[in-house]
Protein backbone atom coordinates (compact mmCIF):
# COMPACT_ATOMS: atom_id res chain seq x y z
CA UNK A 1 0.00 0.00 0.00
CA UNK A 2 1.25 3.57 -0.69
CA UNK A 3 -0.65 6.78 1.15
CA UNK A 4 -1.45 9.85 -1.21
CA UNK A 5 1.27 12.29 -1.81
CA UNK A 6 -0.63 14.52 0.57
CA UNK A 7 -0.73 12.47 3.26
CA UNK A 8 2.22 10.97 5.36
CA UNK A 9 3.24 7.84 5.76
CA UNK A 10 1.40 6.01 8.97
CA UNK A 11 3.10 4.78 12.15
CA UNK A 12 2.66 1.60 13.58
CA UNK A 13 1.67 1.61 17.10
CA UNK A 14 2.33 -2.49 18.75
CA UNK A 15 0.18 -2.97 21.38
CA UNK A 16 1.65 -5.90 23.88
CA UNK A 17 1.13 -5.93 27.35
CA UNK A 18 0.11 -2.44 27.79
CA UNK A 19 -3.71 -2.34 26.56
CA UNK A 20 -4.27 0.86 27.97
CA UNK A 21 -4.46 4.81 26.56
CA UNK A 22 -3.84 6.17 29.77
CA UNK A 23 0.04 6.97 30.23
CA UNK A 24 0.69 5.18 27.38
CA UNK A 25 4.00 6.73 26.02
CA UNK A 26 4.32 4.89 22.84
CA UNK A 27 0.84 6.00 22.05
CA UNK A 28 1.26 9.70 22.77
CA UNK A 29 4.59 9.49 20.59
CA UNK A 30 2.27 7.84 17.60
CA UNK A 31 -0.86 10.76 18.14
CA UNK A 32 1.77 13.42 18.33
CA UNK A 33 3.92 12.52 15.77
CA UNK A 34 1.46 14.47 12.75
CA UNK A 35 1.05 10.89 11.08
CA UNK A 36 -1.68 8.34 10.97
CA UNK A 37 -2.09 5.77 14.08
CA UNK A 38 -2.58 2.28 12.70
CA UNK A 39 -2.57 0.30 16.15
CA UNK A 40 -1.54 -3.56 15.89
CA UNK A 41 -1.71 -6.08 18.51
CA UNK A 42 0.44 -9.58 17.36
CA UNK A 43 -0.37 -12.86 19.08
CA UNK A 44 2.91 -14.14 19.36
CA UNK A 45 3.71 -18.03 19.63
CA UNK A 46 4.13 -18.97 23.17
CA UNK A 47 7.42 -20.83 22.59
CA UNK A 48 8.36 -16.91 22.65
CA UNK A 49 7.36 -16.51 26.05
CA UNK A 50 5.94 -13.14 24.97
CA UNK A 51 2.23 -14.17 24.91
CA UNK A 52 -0.45 -15.02 27.81
CA UNK A 53 1.28 -16.67 30.37
CA UNK A 54 -1.55 -19.46 30.55
CA UNK A 55 -5.15 -20.13 29.94
CA UNK A 56 -6.61 -18.02 32.70
CA UNK A 57 -4.96 -14.95 31.45
CA UNK A 58 -5.79 -15.75 27.94
CA UNK A 59 -9.31 -15.28 29.10
CA UNK A 60 -8.48 -12.34 30.07
CA UNK A 61 -6.51 -10.85 27.46
CA UNK A 62 -9.66 -12.00 24.97
CA UNK A 63 -12.06 -9.44 27.09
CA UNK A 64 -9.04 -6.85 27.40
CA UNK A 65 -8.43 -6.51 23.89
CA UNK A 66 -12.24 -6.34 23.01
CA UNK A 67 -12.30 -3.19 25.04
CA UNK A 68 -9.14 -2.36 23.39
CA UNK A 69 -10.83 -1.75 20.20
CA UNK A 70 -13.77 0.11 21.80
CA UNK A 71 -11.97 2.61 22.94
CA UNK A 72 -9.43 3.04 19.55
CA UNK A 73 -12.89 3.28 17.97
CA UNK A 74 -13.94 6.26 20.14
CA UNK A 75 -10.51 8.18 19.22
CA UNK A 76 -11.04 7.31 15.58
CA UNK A 77 -8.62 4.29 15.13
CA UNK A 78 -8.98 0.22 15.10
CA UNK A 79 -6.59 -2.38 16.52
CA UNK A 80 -5.79 -5.11 13.62
CA UNK A 81 -4.84 -8.33 15.00
CA UNK A 82 -2.37 -10.50 13.63
CA UNK A 83 -0.70 -13.79 14.73
CA UNK A 84 3.02 -15.27 14.32
CA UNK A 85 6.59 -13.99 14.76
CA UNK A 86 6.44 -10.67 15.95
CA UNK A 87 9.13 -9.29 13.10
CA UNK A 88 7.58 -11.22 10.52
CA UNK A 89 3.68 -10.01 11.37
CA UNK A 90 5.36 -6.51 11.51
CA UNK A 91 6.86 -6.28 8.29
CA UNK A 92 3.60 -7.79 6.49
CA UNK A 93 1.72 -4.89 8.47
CA UNK A 94 4.89 -2.47 6.79
CA UNK A 95 4.15 -3.62 3.80
CA UNK A 96 0.53 -3.12 3.46
CA UNK A 97 0.36 0.39 5.13
CA UNK A 98 3.40 1.82 3.65
CA UNK A 99 4.03 2.62 7.50
CA UNK A 100 7.87 3.65 7.88
CA UNK A 101 8.09 3.75 11.77
CA UNK A 102 7.05 1.21 14.68
CA UNK A 103 6.99 1.96 17.76
CA UNK A 104 6.40 0.15 20.87
CA UNK A 105 6.61 0.32 25.15
CA UNK A 106 9.35 -1.72 26.33
CA UNK A 107 9.04 -5.19 28.38
CA UNK A 108 11.22 -6.63 30.64
CA UNK A 109 10.85 -10.95 30.47
CA UNK A 110 13.79 -12.38 28.74
CA UNK A 111 12.02 -13.57 25.85
CA UNK A 112 10.59 -10.40 25.20
CA UNK A 113 13.40 -8.73 25.36
CA UNK A 114 15.42 -10.89 22.85
CA UNK A 115 12.35 -10.49 20.32
CA UNK A 116 12.20 -6.66 20.84
CA UNK A 117 16.23 -6.48 20.23
CA UNK A 118 15.66 -8.75 17.45
CA UNK A 119 13.27 -6.68 15.83
CA UNK A 120 14.40 -3.35 16.21
CA UNK A 121 18.15 -4.49 14.62
CA UNK A 122 15.99 -5.81 11.56
CA UNK A 123 13.31 -2.60 11.46
CA UNK A 124 16.81 -0.28 11.61
CA UNK A 125 18.45 -2.53 9.08
CA UNK A 126 15.69 -1.98 6.56
CA UNK A 127 15.60 1.47 6.69
CA UNK A 128 12.61 1.70 9.22
CA UNK A 129 12.27 3.80 12.40
CA UNK A 130 11.83 1.63 15.26
CA UNK A 131 11.56 3.15 19.00
CA UNK A 132 10.77 2.08 22.20
CA UNK A 133 9.54 3.73 25.16
CA UNK A 134 9.63 3.60 28.96
CA UNK A 135 6.46 3.14 31.22
CA UNK A 136 5.56 -0.46 32.58
CA UNK A 137 7.39 0.09 35.66
CA UNK A 138 8.35 3.07 37.36
CA UNK A 139 11.57 2.83 36.60
CA UNK A 140 13.86 0.99 34.23
CA UNK A 141 15.68 -2.33 35.85
CA UNK A 142 19.23 -0.75 34.83
CA UNK A 143 18.19 1.84 36.62
CA UNK A 144 19.01 1.37 39.94
CA UNK A 145 22.33 0.19 41.38
CA UNK A 146 24.60 -0.33 44.33
CA UNK A 147 27.26 2.02 45.12
CA UNK A 148 29.80 -0.15 43.57
CA UNK A 149 27.29 -0.58 40.59
CA UNK A 150 26.23 -3.90 40.82
CA UNK A 151 22.12 -4.71 41.05
CA UNK A 152 20.60 -5.29 44.41
CA UNK A 153 20.18 -8.45 45.78
CA UNK A 154 18.01 -7.58 49.02
CA UNK A 155 14.96 -5.85 49.37
CA UNK A 156 15.32 -2.66 52.06
CA UNK A 157 18.37 -1.44 50.06
CA UNK A 158 16.40 -1.54 46.85
CA UNK A 159 13.52 0.44 48.32
CA UNK A 160 15.80 2.78 50.07
CA UNK A 161 17.24 3.45 46.78
CA UNK A 162 14.13 3.91 44.77
CA UNK A 163 12.64 6.70 47.71
CA UNK A 164 15.65 8.61 47.66
CA UNK A 165 15.75 8.33 43.45
CA UNK A 166 12.56 10.56 43.75
CA UNK A 167 8.94 10.86 42.88
CA UNK A 168 8.30 8.70 39.78
CA UNK A 169 7.33 11.00 36.71
CA UNK A 170 3.75 12.23 36.62
CA UNK A 171 1.52 10.12 34.21
CA UNK A 172 0.92 11.42 31.05
CA UNK A 173 -2.98 11.30 29.68
CA UNK A 174 -4.86 9.35 26.83
CA UNK A 175 -5.05 11.24 23.96
CA UNK A 176 -7.80 12.62 22.28
CA UNK A 177 -8.00 11.65 18.81
CA UNK A 178 -6.15 9.55 16.54
CA UNK A 179 -5.14 10.56 12.88
CA UNK A 180 -7.09 7.30 10.91
CA UNK A 181 -5.05 5.97 7.35
CA UNK A 182 -6.70 6.10 4.28
CA UNK A 183 -6.91 2.65 3.84
CA UNK A 184 -7.30 0.14 6.83
CA UNK A 185 -5.11 -3.27 6.89
CA UNK A 186 -6.84 -6.43 7.40
CA UNK A 187 -7.49 -7.61 10.78
CA UNK A 188 -8.31 -11.63 12.34
CA UNK A 189 -11.38 -11.92 14.08
CA UNK A 190 -10.90 -12.00 17.76
CA UNK A 191 -13.44 -14.38 18.54
CA UNK A 192 -10.91 -16.53 15.70
CA UNK A 193 -8.35 -17.22 18.44
CA UNK A 194 -10.69 -18.96 20.57
CA UNK A 195 -9.08 -17.64 23.82
CA UNK A 196 -12.38 -18.43 25.83
CA UNK A 197 -12.70 -21.56 27.34
CA UNK A 198 -15.48 -23.78 26.73
CA UNK A 199 -16.82 -27.44 26.87
CA UNK A 200 -16.47 -27.04 30.28
CA UNK A 201 -16.42 -23.34 30.76
CA UNK A 202 -13.94 -23.12 33.57
CA UNK A 203 -14.14 -19.31 33.92
CA UNK A 204 -17.51 -18.98 34.18
CA UNK A 205 -17.14 -17.41 37.63
CA UNK A 206 -14.90 -15.08 36.53
CA UNK A 207 -17.08 -11.93 35.72
CA UNK A 208 -18.80 -12.46 39.08
CA UNK A 209 -15.35 -10.81 39.91
CA UNK A 210 -13.25 -9.00 37.50
CA UNK A 211 -14.44 -7.00 34.59
CA UNK A 212 -11.18 -6.70 32.13
CA UNK A 213 -10.38 -3.57 30.42
CA UNK A 214 -9.10 -0.08 31.51
CA UNK A 215 -12.30 1.73 32.23
CA UNK A 216 -12.82 -1.03 34.92
CA UNK A 217 -9.09 -0.80 35.78
CA UNK A 218 -9.35 2.91 36.63
CA UNK A 219 -12.79 2.10 38.83
CA UNK A 220 -10.85 0.07 40.95
CA UNK A 221 -8.49 2.13 41.31
CA UNK A 222 -10.83 4.91 42.30
CA UNK A 223 -12.64 2.27 44.84
CA UNK A 224 -9.37 1.57 46.50
CA UNK A 225 -8.24 5.07 47.02
CA UNK A 226 -11.80 5.87 48.30
CA UNK A 227 -12.70 2.40 50.66
CA UNK A 228 -9.89 0.38 51.72
CA UNK A 229 -6.13 2.31 51.32
CA UNK A 230 -7.12 4.08 54.88
CA UNK A 231 -6.88 0.54 56.36
CA UNK A 232 -4.50 -1.26 54.10
CA UNK A 233 -1.39 -1.81 56.02
CA UNK A 234 -3.22 -3.88 58.66
CA UNK A 235 -6.27 -5.50 56.66
CA UNK A 236 -4.50 -6.50 53.72
CA UNK A 237 -3.29 -9.69 55.72
CA UNK A 238 -6.85 -10.90 56.02
CA UNK A 239 -8.21 -12.49 53.55
CA UNK A 240 -12.18 -12.63 54.50
CA UNK A 241 -11.73 -8.61 54.17
CA UNK A 242 -11.95 -6.40 51.14
CA UNK A 243 -9.19 -4.94 51.57
CA UNK A 244 -6.72 -5.52 48.60
CA UNK A 245 -6.65 -3.13 45.53
CA UNK A 246 -7.61 -5.97 43.00
CA UNK A 247 -5.19 -4.15 40.20
CA UNK A 248 -2.97 -6.69 39.69
CA UNK A 249 -4.47 -8.17 36.44
CA UNK A 250 -4.93 -5.08 35.19
CA UNK A 251 -1.23 -4.14 35.86
CA UNK A 252 -0.34 -7.62 34.52
CA UNK A 253 -1.93 -7.14 30.76
CA UNK A 254 -0.93 -3.32 31.38
CA UNK A 255 -4.25 -1.96 31.60
CA UNK A 256 -3.14 0.91 34.13
CA UNK A 257 0.54 2.15 34.50
CA UNK A 258 2.01 1.84 37.72
CA UNK A 259 2.64 5.67 37.30
CA UNK A 260 -0.81 6.08 37.61
CA UNK A 261 -1.31 3.94 40.33
CA UNK A 262 1.18 5.79 42.25
CA UNK A 263 -0.07 9.18 41.31
CA UNK A 264 -3.45 8.30 42.75
CA UNK A 265 -1.50 7.77 45.98
CA UNK A 266 -0.07 11.60 46.15
CA UNK A 267 -1.69 14.04 48.20
CA UNK A 268 -3.42 11.30 50.32
CA UNK A 269 -1.02 12.37 53.21
CA UNK A 270 -3.03 14.39 56.56
CA UNK A 271 -6.48 12.02 55.27
CA UNK A 272 -5.40 8.67 56.11
CA UNK A 273 -2.35 7.34 58.45
CA UNK A 274 0.84 7.30 56.42
CA UNK A 275 1.91 3.77 56.81
CA UNK A 276 -1.55 2.40 54.55
CA UNK A 277 0.34 4.45 51.88
CA UNK A 278 3.92 3.48 52.23
CA UNK A 279 2.83 0.10 52.70
CA UNK A 280 0.65 0.16 49.20
CA UNK A 281 4.02 2.10 47.54
CA UNK A 282 5.94 -0.67 48.82
CA UNK A 283 4.13 -3.05 47.44
CA UNK A 284 4.22 -1.43 44.04
CA UNK A 285 8.24 -1.67 44.15
CA UNK A 286 7.99 -4.95 45.47
CA UNK A 287 6.67 -5.72 42.23
CA UNK A 288 9.13 -3.21 40.31
CA UNK A 289 12.26 -5.51 42.61
CA UNK A 290 10.83 -8.53 41.10
CA UNK A 291 11.51 -7.43 37.31
CA UNK A 292 14.86 -6.22 38.42
CA UNK A 293 15.70 -9.62 39.81
CA UNK A 294 14.21 -11.18 36.64
CA UNK A 295 16.15 -8.99 34.36
CA UNK A 296 19.42 -9.67 36.22
CA UNK A 297 18.82 -13.38 36.72
CA UNK A 298 17.15 -14.42 33.52
CA UNK A 299 16.53 -17.89 34.50
CA UNK A 300 14.34 -16.62 37.76
CA UNK A 301 11.23 -19.23 36.48
CA UNK A 302 13.38 -22.43 35.79
CA UNK A 303 16.68 -22.14 38.11
CA UNK A 304 17.20 -21.08 41.97
CA UNK A 305 18.52 -18.13 42.21
CA UNK A 306 20.54 -19.09 45.36
CA UNK A 307 22.04 -22.12 43.54
CA UNK A 308 22.79 -24.23 46.98
CA UNK A 309 19.11 -25.39 46.46
CA UNK A 310 20.12 -27.37 43.31
CA UNK A 311 20.46 -30.15 45.63
CA UNK A 312 17.28 -30.01 47.06
CA UNK A 313 16.13 -33.31 47.55
CA UNK A 314 12.73 -32.46 46.64
CA UNK A 315 9.96 -35.34 46.19
CA UNK A 316 7.95 -36.53 43.41
CA UNK A 317 4.57 -37.15 44.04
CA UNK A 318 1.53 -36.26 41.56
CA UNK A 319 -1.36 -37.50 43.67
CA UNK A 320 -0.26 -34.74 46.35
CA UNK A 321 0.21 -32.40 44.06
CA UNK A 322 -3.54 -33.36 42.29
CA UNK A 323 -4.43 -32.77 46.08
CA UNK A 324 -3.20 -29.77 46.88
CA UNK A 325 -4.09 -28.52 43.14
CA UNK A 326 -7.86 -29.14 43.69
CA UNK A 327 -8.19 -27.80 47.26
CA UNK A 328 -8.33 -31.22 49.35
CA UNK A 329 -5.42 -30.92 51.41
CA UNK A 330 -7.29 -31.68 54.54
CA UNK A 331 -6.30 -27.60 55.56
CA UNK A 332 -9.09 -25.70 55.08
CA UNK A 333 -7.21 -22.40 54.36
CA UNK A 334 -4.77 -24.23 51.98
CA UNK A 335 -8.03 -25.21 50.24
CA UNK A 336 -9.88 -22.48 50.61
CA UNK A 337 -7.32 -20.40 48.69
CA UNK A 338 -6.95 -23.14 45.91
CA UNK A 339 -10.24 -23.46 45.44
CA UNK A 340 -10.52 -19.33 45.23
CA UNK A 341 -8.02 -19.62 42.37
CA UNK A 342 -10.16 -22.08 40.42
CA UNK A 343 -13.01 -20.37 40.80
CA UNK A 344 -11.68 -16.74 40.13
CA UNK A 345 -8.03 -17.21 38.59
CA UNK A 346 -6.99 -15.55 41.78
CA UNK A 347 -5.60 -15.95 45.49
CA UNK A 348 -5.06 -13.50 48.29
CA UNK A 349 -1.60 -12.47 48.55
CA UNK A 350 -1.70 -13.93 52.22
CA UNK A 351 -3.13 -17.06 51.06
CA UNK A 352 -0.87 -17.38 48.23
CA UNK A 353 2.33 -17.66 50.64
CA UNK A 354 0.41 -20.41 53.20
CA UNK A 355 -0.43 -22.59 49.91
CA UNK A 356 3.08 -22.40 48.52
CA UNK A 357 4.67 -23.19 52.02
CA UNK A 358 2.28 -25.93 52.25
CA UNK A 359 3.23 -27.14 48.54
CA UNK A 360 7.11 -26.59 48.95
CA UNK A 361 7.45 -27.73 52.95
CA UNK A 362 4.99 -29.77 53.87
CA UNK A 363 4.82 -31.70 50.51
CA UNK A 364 8.29 -31.30 49.72
CA UNK A 365 7.57 -30.64 46.09
CA UNK A 366 9.58 -28.69 43.80
CA UNK A 367 8.62 -24.64 43.77
CA UNK A 368 8.73 -24.85 39.77
CA UNK A 369 5.63 -27.33 39.92
CA UNK A 370 3.32 -24.52 41.93
CA UNK A 371 4.98 -21.80 39.86
CA UNK A 372 4.09 -23.27 36.56
CA UNK A 373 0.56 -24.20 37.61
CA UNK A 374 -0.07 -20.64 39.37
CA UNK A 375 1.06 -19.52 36.03
CA UNK A 376 -1.30 -21.09 33.97
CA UNK A 377 -4.33 -20.48 36.71
CA UNK A 378 -4.21 -17.08 37.93
CA UNK A 379 -5.33 -14.13 35.76
CA UNK A 380 -2.70 -11.42 36.94
CA UNK A 381 0.44 -14.29 36.24
CA UNK A 382 3.04 -12.05 35.77
CA UNK A 383 6.91 -13.23 34.72
CA UNK A 384 8.81 -11.24 37.36
CA UNK A 385 6.75 -11.31 40.26
CA UNK A 386 5.32 -15.09 40.16
CA UNK A 387 9.09 -16.55 39.84
CA UNK A 388 9.87 -14.32 42.26
CA UNK A 389 7.36 -15.19 45.15
CA UNK A 390 7.81 -18.79 44.88
CA UNK A 391 11.38 -18.63 45.06
CA UNK A 392 11.15 -15.91 47.72
CA UNK A 393 8.66 -18.68 49.92
CA UNK A 394 11.27 -21.65 48.68
CA UNK A 395 14.10 -19.93 50.49
CA UNK A 396 16.19 -20.48 47.49
CA UNK A 397 15.43 -16.49 46.11
CA UNK A 398 16.71 -12.89 46.30
CA UNK A 399 16.22 -11.91 49.97
CA UNK A 400 14.43 -14.96 50.55
CA UNK A 401 12.21 -15.81 54.11
CA UNK A 402 14.49 -18.10 55.27
CA UNK A 403 13.70 -22.36 54.71
CA UNK A 404 12.96 -22.85 58.34
CA UNK A 405 10.29 -20.10 58.03
CA UNK A 406 7.31 -22.47 57.75
CA UNK A 407 3.87 -21.81 57.77
CA UNK A 408 1.81 -23.48 59.84
CA UNK A 409 -1.52 -23.94 57.79
CA UNK A 410 -3.61 -24.21 60.92
CA UNK A 411 -2.16 -21.19 62.92
CA UNK A 412 -2.12 -19.11 59.68
CA UNK A 413 -6.26 -19.93 59.17
CA UNK A 414 -6.78 -18.71 62.91
CA UNK A 415 -4.90 -15.40 62.92
CA UNK A 416 -6.12 -14.27 59.80
CA UNK A 417 -9.28 -15.81 58.88
CA UNK A 418 -10.44 -16.11 62.96
CA UNK A 419 -14.02 -16.18 62.03
CA UNK A 420 -13.59 -18.38 59.15
CA UNK A 421 -15.28 -15.74 56.74
CA UNK A 422 -12.67 -16.80 53.90
CA UNK A 423 -12.80 -20.54 54.37
CA UNK A 424 -16.71 -20.69 54.27
CA UNK A 425 -16.79 -18.99 51.26
CA UNK A 426 -14.85 -20.97 49.41
CA UNK A 427 -14.94 -24.93 51.32
CA UNK A 428 -18.60 -24.17 51.87
CA UNK A 429 -18.82 -28.29 53.26
CA UNK A 430 -17.47 -26.71 56.41
CA UNK A 431 -19.59 -23.85 56.92
CA UNK A 432 -21.83 -24.69 60.03
CA UNK A 433 -18.86 -26.18 61.76
CA UNK A 434 -17.93 -24.20 64.85
CA UNK A 435 -15.49 -21.15 64.76
CA UNK A 436 -13.38 -23.20 67.01
CA UNK A 437 -12.37 -25.91 64.77
CA UNK A 438 -13.09 -24.30 61.24
CA UNK A 439 -9.29 -24.65 60.66
CA UNK A 440 -8.74 -27.71 62.43
CA UNK A 441 -11.94 -30.36 61.34
CA UNK A 442 -9.67 -33.15 62.32
CA UNK A 443 -9.91 -32.00 65.73
CA UNK A 444 -13.55 -31.82 66.32
CA UNK A 445 -15.30 -34.42 68.46
CA UNK A 446 -17.54 -36.31 66.21
CA UNK A 447 -20.78 -34.87 67.76
CA UNK A 448 -19.48 -31.10 66.83
CA UNK A 449 -19.00 -33.06 63.17
CA UNK A 450 -22.24 -34.79 63.01
CA UNK A 451 -23.78 -31.47 64.13
CA UNK A 452 -22.21 -29.62 61.33
CA UNK A 453 -22.95 -32.29 58.48
CA UNK A 454 -19.23 -33.00 58.25
CA UNK A 455 -18.07 -36.72 57.97
CA UNK A 456 -14.16 -36.47 57.42
CA UNK A 457 -12.69 -38.72 54.18
CA UNK A 458 -16.50 -38.25 52.89
CA UNK A 459 -17.07 -34.71 53.01
CA UNK A 460 -14.16 -32.95 53.60
CA UNK A 461 -11.02 -35.30 53.16
CA UNK A 462 -8.29 -35.79 56.30
CA UNK A 463 -5.07 -34.10 56.33
CA UNK A 464 -2.66 -35.76 53.14
CA UNK A 465 0.45 -34.96 55.67
CA UNK A 466 0.52 -34.17 59.48
CA UNK A 467 2.20 -30.67 59.69
CA UNK A 468 4.32 -31.39 62.71
CA UNK A 469 5.61 -34.55 61.11
CA UNK A 470 6.17 -32.68 58.04
CA UNK A 471 7.76 -29.75 58.96
CA UNK A 472 10.54 -31.75 60.73
CA UNK A 473 11.16 -33.69 57.20
CA UNK A 474 11.82 -30.33 55.43
CA UNK A 475 13.88 -29.18 58.30
CA UNK A 476 15.82 -32.42 58.12
CA UNK A 477 15.89 -31.98 54.22
CA UNK A 478 17.44 -28.57 54.30
CA UNK A 479 19.92 -29.51 56.73
CA UNK A 480 21.35 -32.13 54.76
CA UNK A 481 22.45 -29.44 51.34
CA UNK A 482 25.62 -28.10 51.49
CA UNK A 483 26.78 -24.71 53.30
CA UNK A 484 26.61 -21.80 50.76
CA UNK A 485 28.73 -21.86 48.19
Amino acid sequence: MTTSKNEPNPVLLWFRKDLRLDDNHALHAAATSGRPVISAYIREPDASGCGPLGAAQQWWLHHSLAALQKALAALGGKLILRQGDALTALERLLADTGAEAVVWNRRYDPAGIAADTRVKAALRDKGIEANSFAGQLLHEPTRLRTGNGNHYKTYTPFWRAFEQSGEPPFPIDAPEKLLAPRHWPQSEQLDSWSLLPSKPNWASAFPQMWTPGETAAHEKLEDFIDDAIGGYAVDRDFPGKPATSLLSPHLALGEISPARIWHATRGLAGKIPTDNIVRFRKELAWREFCYHQLFHFPKLQTANWNDRYDDFPWHADAGLFDSWRRGQTGYPIVDAGMRQLRRHGWMHNRVRMITASFLIKDLLLDWREGEAWFRDTLVDADPGANAANWQWVAGSGADASPFFRIFNPVLQGEKFDPDGVYVRTFVPELASLDNKYIHRPFEAPEDVLRRAGVELGRHYPRPIVDHAVARQRALDAHASLKSDR
